[in-house]
C-alpha cells in the first residue's frame, strides 16, 4: 500500500509539479532579463512595449499605444508569444 502511494506521488511530481516549476523558472528569468523595447503582455492581457524598468521598486512602464504609458508590477509582465515567433514559420 505504501509503495503504491509513493508511486502515485512520483508520477504526480513528474507530470505535474516538475513542469510547472520549470515554467515558473523560465518566466522569472524572462522578467529579470527585461529590457526597454521588448514586446510584452501584462497579466491582464494588455499587449505593449517596455519603455523603462525600475529594478528597485519592481515596476515596469509599458507603452500600450502611441503616447499611452502604464506602470505595472514586474511580476505581471510576460513574454509576448506572438512577437517571439518567426514570420512565415507556420506557412
Amino acid at each position: 500500500m505504501i509503495l503504491m502511494m509513493v508511486a502515485i506521488f512520483a508520477i504526480m511530481w513528474l507530470f505535474m509539479i516538475r513542469p510547472q516549476q520549470k515554467r515558473q523558472k523560465e518566466i522569472r528569468n524572462f522578467q529579470n532579463a527585461l529590457q526597454a523595447g521588448q514586446k510584452v503582455v501584462t497579466g491582464g492581457g494588455i499587449y505593449g512595449t517596455v519603455k523603462s524598468i525600475d529594478q528597485l521598486q519592481g515596476k515596469v512602464e509599458v507603452e500600450i499605444a502611441k503616447g499611452v504609458v502604464i506602470t505595472v508590477d514586474k511580476s505581471y509582465v510576460f513574454a509576448d508569444a506572438a512577437a517571439s515567433q518567426t514570420p512565415g514559420a507556420n506557412a
